[in-house]
C-alpha cells in the first residue's frame, strides 16, 4: 500500500519558519520525482516546488528564494524548507510523488500551515 504521510506544519508568524516532512512508503522511492503542492481557501491547487530523482528542483515563481525543497532517498523524505513565510503562504500543503515510465501518481493527505500574527 502507498502512503504519502506529510507532517510539519502548523501555525507560524509572518517572516517565521518551517520544515515540512513526507515520508513515503510502498513505492521506489528513488525513482520517483517529488513535490509539494498547495491549496488555499477558494483557489486552485498551484505549484510549490519539485525535485526530480536526481535532485534537479524546479519552484513556483511565489516561493523562489524562500522555500527548498530536498529529498533524502535513504529516508524515503522528501523535506520543504519555508523561510520568510508571508501570510499568503497560508495553504494546505500535499506531497506528491510522480513516476514517468510508467506513469502513476499519488498523492498525501496535506497538512496545514497558517501565517498570521
Amino acid at each position: 500500500q502507498v502512503q504519502l504521510v506529510e507532517s510539519g506544519g502548523g501555525l507560524v508568524q509572518p517572516g517565521g519558519s518551517l520544515r515540512l516532512s513526507c515520508a513515503a512508503s510502498g513505492i521506489s522511492f528513488s525513482i520517483y520525482a517529488m513535490g509539494w503542492y498547495r491549496q488555499a481557501p477558494g483557489k486552485e491547487r498551484e505549484l510549490v516546488a519539485t525535485i526530480a530523482s536526481r535532485s534537479v528542483t524546479n519552484y513556483g515563481d511565489s516561493v523562489k528564494g524562500r522555500f527548498t525543497i530536498s529529498r533524502d532517498n535513504a529516508k524515503n523524505t522528501v523535506y520543504l524548507q519555508m523561510n520568510s513565510l508571508k501570510p499568503e503562504d497560508t495553504a494546505v500543503y500535499y506531497c506528491n510523488g510522480r513516476r514517468l515510465v510508467p506513469p502513476n501518481m499519488y498523492w498525501g493527505q496535506g497538512t496545514q500551515v497558517t501565517v498570521s500574527s
